[in-house]
């Protein structure tokens, strides 16, 4: 069996839909699946830190900390919550949600530019 590899997103677009896909997967983030075994708290934040430097240019720098700061605080409530039975959890995923409201803007830029309207 292949070790599971986190994809690295490369656009916008593609780390909103790695911070989705968070909200689904949260606290634990494994796969129940069994498409993907290995995966984890540990490959998911990987993959997002990754994607977050890979598309630094694209998001500034301040916009860039901000999320840096956010993906840290959303892993700590995760890890203190990993069976979903405190408010830790909750506040992970609120995180979440600030992070979509951060990378709207762009994504709608994303969307303008991919689109030939700008």
């Amino acid at each position: 069996m292949r070790e599971y590899r986190a994809h690295i997103p490369q656009t916008i677009g593609e780390l909103h839909d790695l911070i989705g896909s968070m909200m689904l997967s949260s606290p634990r983030f494994e796969d129940h699946s069994g498409y993907f075994p290995g995966k984890n708290i540990d490959t998911e934040f990987f993959a997002l830190k990754e994607g977050f430097k890979v598309l630094r240019k694209q998001l500034g720098e301040e916009r860039y900390h901000a999320l840096v700061e956010m993906a840290d605080r959303m892993r700590a409530h995760f890890e203190a919550d990993p069976d979903d039975k405190t408010e830790d959890a909750i506040r992970g995923r609120e995180i979440v949600l600030d992070m979509e409201d951060v990378l709207a803007p762009l994504e709608a830029e994303e969307h303008e530019d991919s689109d030939g309207l700008s």
